[in-house]
């Protein structure tokens, strides 16, 4: 083996050690790993540190699900907008499911899938109030909190429910029909019997008439169960039985629509009145074929579905004057949250178009 020297620097032609160099590499790839560790440790310290200075903030991947019956209808876009909005401004995943159907075996099975998943909560508008007992019942044992709107499940362990007041929105409906009429005619109303927000508003309804006007009188009821078929051989069914019927309330917006129709083609005299709008139904109500409708304010309904959700799933952050820490009650539980609503006519339509509040928004709705 030969070598040289140049400038005092032994310069040899001898193989590189190839243990040597494995070891060299091993050590960088060592060292990498070192410093890879302590960002993470560093970074999920970082976390913690803002988590103790903010509580209200998600953890990693933690997740809030909101699931519907007839998953279509726009009345819960807006709702979901702003529990999404909300869920954002936690810092927490969100997702929108539910069944196209009116069918509440198949509102349940997308429960169980949302469920599967372990999401941190789930916000739920039961199409029955007892078959949901169950699934309910098992997502909470589960360790998933559940909060309900529009419509509940009282017998279940949820842990809390927003609405807006559905009694309320029945009286008010009662009043704007009778008083247009006078205080004397006939009516009839459309219903989705076993649906409970929906039973409350026509029972509402109805309620009012007998109490506060006795020259009004309930000449017919349908079930139309959400379907706009239904709904307008329904009214055409009750004008024709009924020649002087003045008047139709439906509990939701899609039976309107027939209604509607039929109506019109009665000429026009069967005054329209519903529960929640949509584009169709907004522009009936501007082109005069609806009478108007009582709104709930479905984004204040998804943004504080979200807080109260949120609250469930963290009930450590409150320490209660009482005794739910002893007898296992959460903390943060609320009987009952009443989001409002609003009275949509001809001269308001125009603010509740979902796509001009989406474009205002600059998001995708549902699909985000």
């Amino acid at each position: 083996m030969s070598s040289t020297k140049s400038g005092g620097t032994q310069v040899s032609d001898r193989p590189i050690d190839q243990a040597s160099a494995g070891g060299g590499l091993l050590r960088k790839f060592l060292s990498m790993l070192a410093m890879s560790a302590a960002t993470t440790t560093v970074l999920a310290a970082s976390h913690a540190a803002a988590q103790a200075a903010n509580p209200f903030q998600c953890e990693p991947g933690e997740k809030y699900v909101m699931n519907v019956m007839v998953s279509g209808v726009e009345y819960w876009f807006p709702v979901y907008e702003m529990f999404k909005q909300a869920g954002q401004q936690f810092g927490c995943e969100t997702e929108y499911t539910g069944t196209p159907e009116y069918d509440v075996n198949k509102q349940i099975a997308t429960f169980d899938q949302a469920l599967a998943q372990k999401p941190a909560g789930i916000l739920v508008h039961p199409m029955n109030s007892d078959p949901f007992i169950e699934p309910i019942n098992r997502a909470i044992d589960q360790g998933t909190a559940v909060v309900t709107f529009a419509a509940d499940s009282p017998n279940s362990k949820r842990v809390s429910y927003i609405t807006s007041d559905n009694v309320a929105e029945g009286t008010y409906a009662a009043d704007a029909v009778a008083k247009a009429m006078d205080g004397k005619g006939e009516y009839a109303v459309l219903e989705n019997p076993g649906q409970d927000n929906h039973d409350k508003r026509i029972a509402a309804f109805i309620a009012r008439m007998e109490a506060k006007w006795p020259e009004m009188k309930l000449v017919g009821r349908a079930a139309s169960n959400q379907d706009a078929t239904k709904a307008y051989q329904a009214v055409l069914s009750l004008a024709q039985a009924h020649p002087d019927l003045g008047a139709v309330f439906m509990p939701e917006a899609n039976s309107a629509i027939g209604a509607a129709q039929a109506a019109k083609e009665g000429g026009g005299k069967i005054r329209v009145m519903l529960a929640d709008v949509n584009a169709k139904i907004l522009d009936m109500i501007k082109a005069g074929e609806i009478f108007g409708s009582v709104n709930p304010n479905q984004g204040m309904q998804g943004y504080m579905g979200f807080m109260l959700l949120w609250l469930a799933k963290h009930p450590e952050l409150i320490d209660p004057m009482n005794d739910a820490r002893r007898s296992g009650f959460n903390g943060m539980g609320v009987p009952f949250v009443d989001n409002g609503f609003s009275i949509v006519t001809a001269d308001n339509a125009d603010d509740f178009y979902w796509d001009a509040y989406l474009n205002r928004r600059g998001t995708k709705g549902i699909e985000e």
